[in-house]
């Protein structure tokens, strides 16, 4: 693992060459303050509400690496204060989706300061959330001696197929996306990067029913008091060294884990999802081996339905407590 661990540093280092910087005010960091590294594809319609989301939480500045995009995202993003950008043409795939860049931008901007990796479908939230900002929350993370936050990636949907809805730029994405699943969820811990593996809600129930090693895996450690020498193994699935991942142990409800942990409302199945997903399926940018999935793409193109009769309206980070999706670890 040592020896992985220094490969995947290294590679994300090699990475650099592939990113042109487009505007950088890494300069205006302040000491102290969150910062965010986000890579994205074609995420206009989302990154207003993202971007006002992470704001009101305290992040200090943001650090995004745009790819392959050519909806006006850079312009967008050029125009940010409290964003610095980069862009490459580079393959998704070959950057380990895009860990590589982001591991460099943690390695060269983040040490030493809590980091926030997230993708522009993911908005956290945590114990406490509307009333006590990110500072309060690493405060506290820091008491108890936790170097990063473990999250639940808890998938939204709609009710009624996937193309039958709108949305528009900074529109709350939990109004148009209100359902949840509240369980059952799995767990387990795999050898010997120690890593979790938590599975279910509405993708697993539908879809992947019948091949349940294939569901996607949503256990996340997106806020890490990052240091040079860490590196994300697989997404932010996974950290290494090792004991970094024995800092959760999953939701709650199905580890019994008290450990103050966080939700990250996954925003997958916004308007648009059954387009973009025959474009990845031509593409072949995700997964390892992105054939395996074709037909996975070919379903999401069908618009499906994922609500059912247990299905859950998400209300706030009180009723996720209340269900054990997250936990406060005792901060009251």
């Amino acid at each position: 693992m040592r020896w992985k661990r220094r490969r995947l540093i290294w590679r994300s280092i090699r990475s650099r060459r592939d990113l042109t910087p487009v505007v950088n005010r890494t300069d205006r960091i302040e000491a102290g303050q969150v910062r965010a590294f986000i890579t994205v594809r074609n995420e206009q319609a989302r990154l207003p509400y993202f971007l006002s989301h992470y704001r009101a939480l305290g992040v200090g500045h943001f650090l995004f690496v745009l790819n392959n995009s050519d909806d006006g995202s850079d312009a967008y993003l050029s125009g940010q204060p409290d964003v610095s950008l980069w862009r490459t043409n580079a393959s998704y795939k070959a950057s380990r989706f895009g860990v590589d860049w982001i591991t460099w931008l943690l390695f060269r901007y983040g040490h030493g300061a809590w980091c926030l990796t997230v993708d522009a479908d993911e908005l956290l939230v945590y114990p406490h959330h509307d009333t006590r900002d990110l500072s309060a929350l690493t405060q506290r993370l820091e008491q108890t001696g936790a170097t990063a936050l473990g999250a639940l990636m808890l998938d939204l949907f709609p009710k009624g197929p996937l193309d039958q809805h709108s949305y528009a730029p900074a529109d709350n994405p939990t109004k148009v996306l209100p359902w949840f699943d509240a369980g059952p969820y799995r767990v387990q811990r795999q050898h010997p990067a120690l890593n979790l593996w938590v599975q279910g809600g509405p993708r697993d129930r539908v879809f992947f029913a019948d091949r349940p090693a294939r569901a996607p895996t949503l256990n996340k450690f997106p806020l890490v008091h990052w240091n040079r020498r860490f590196a994300y193994m697989n997404s932010t699935h996974a950290l290494l060294p090792p004991h970094l991942n024995l800092e959760w142990n999953g939701p709650e409800c199905i580890s019994g884990d008290t450990r103050l942990s966080g939700v990250l409302l996954h925003t997958k199945f916004l308007p648009g999802i059954t387009a973009r997903a025959q474009e990845e399926k031509g593409r072949k940018e995700h997964f390892g081996r992105p054939e395996d999935f074709d037909d996975y793409y070919d379903w999401l193109g069908t618009a499906p339905d994922l609500w059912h009769d247990r299905a859950v309206a998400y209300q706030d980070w009180r009723q996720l407590m209340d269900f054990g999706l997250l936990s406060n670890g005792g901060w009251t």
